[in-house]
């Protein structure tokens, strides 16, 4: 099973994907964890990552692509793999679907995960609210105004990316406003029929 999982922040993209690891028996890969990994392995390529990083630049869509290509190649993606966090625009999104079709696959499904923008945001307070009453510390962009933004900038790169994910029949979407376990049972219903998302 090759599996993208999408949605806005405070959807609960990881936690559903570590769902989806358990129940397919596939492993989930961040690109985020890849670029820590390069960094800390001290590669060529880490250690050029981990200089853009101390500058303050993005890495690189190619890097990225990079990474995300080196890594489906290893053993253990045989099966397949379910990735979170990538891709995040329709480049790096015709830059997957470029390198899936050199190794001869494709992805089984996107699943993208919907929510209400202000449900977001309630989740976001609880979860601060949560932390601090744990005693732990809270990130410092876990405030509202930095939320919200996160999400419009969200909204801005979503909208094309789902549809490019719409057009080739690859789109499954889910009501994320259930609870997590409806969730995981309604993605993988939804894998067990058709992989298109005839309604958007």
């Amino acid at each position: 099973m090759r599996l993208v999982v999408l949605g806005p922040p405070g959807a609960g993209k990881g936690t559903q994907a570590r769902r989806l690891v358990e129940l397919f028996g596939v492993p989930q890969l961040s690109t985020g964890e890849m670029l820590r990994a390069a960094v800390a392995d001290g590669t060529d390529l880490g250690r050029a990552v981990r200089a853009m990083m101390d500058r303050g630049e993005l890495v690189p869509d190619e890097v990225v692509n990079q990474m995300v290509s080196a890594r489906i190649d290893r053993d253990d993606c045989r099966n397949g793999f379910i990735l979170d966090g990538y891709p995040r625009t329709v480049e790096q999104a015709a830059a997957l679907t470029a390198m899936l079709d050199g190794k001869g696959t494709k992805l089984d499904a996107v699943i993208a995960l919907k929510l209400d923008r202000d449900v977001l945001i309630e989740r976001m307070a609880k979860r601060v609210a949560d932390t601090l009453a744990a005693g732990g510390t809270v990130r410092s962009d876990d405030n509202p105004e930095t939320f919200a933004r996160r999400l419009e900038e969200y909204g801005q790169t979503a909208g094309p990316l789902l549809d490019y994910y719409r057009r080739r029949g690859e789109l499954i979407s889910i009501d994320g406003m259930q609870g997590m376990e409806a969730v995981t049972r309604n993605i993988a219903k939804r894998l067990g029929g058709a992989s298109s998302d005839p309604d958007g």
